[in-house]
């Protein structure tokens, strides 16, 4: 089942209708949207870069990442859809999103999450990510989560092979 990746506006409708979607479900677990101040074009290069995954075409993963002070980024909406849950499309869209942002110059990813998504909590752990001081909106919230993660120097890494839609790797069936 092909998994393609590729870059979308914040604005693009299959995103809004994800947005709204993750909002939904934050709602259901911790009773309230996010509340954190998003503004479409801080996901527009250079100041940051926003992603759509496609399952057989279909959109059913998101992600983005957003330049924050000095070489940090932070990533937001990270999100799949439901019924394509478990089959490591998270996984490949926050590579990519990791890619993109090193390739930018980033030197670190930032996010924060909450008690109620254990999976999402294992993936970035298993990721690489590690908890960080607090920042942004939810900075002062006490059940607010806070990971971070190193980037490889961008100068190091193989250049990237255009700014198109990228073919993702191998699909985990469960």
């Amino acid at each position: 089942m092909p998994f393609l990746i590729e870059p979308r506006d914040y604005t693009d409708p299959d995103v809004a209708r994800m947005v709204d979607e993750v909002q939904a479900e934050y709602v259901e677990l911790y009773g309230g949207p996010d509340a954190a101040e998003v503004d479409p074009d801080e996901f527009a290069r250079p100041a940051g870069l926003f992603l759509v995954g496609l399952l057989e075409g279909r959109p059913v993963a998101m992600g983005g990442w957003r330049r924050l002070t000095g070489d940090d980024a932070e990533i937001k909406r990270m999100y799949v859809v439901r019924e394509a849950r478990r089959r490591g499309l998270g996984r490949l869209v926050l590579a990519e999103l990791e890619r993109t942002a090193a390739d930018a110059g980033i030197g670190r990813l930032v996010l924060n999450t909450g008690p109620e998504q254990p999976a999402a909590i294992a993936m970035y752990l298993d990721c690489g990510y590690r908890p960080v001081p607090a920042f942004g909106h939810y900075a002062d919230f006490p059940d607010a989560l806070f990971y971070g993660k190193e980037l490889p120097d961008a100068a190091k890494r193989p250049a990237p092979d255009g700014d198109g839609p990228r073919q993702a790797g191998a699909l985990s069936r469960g």
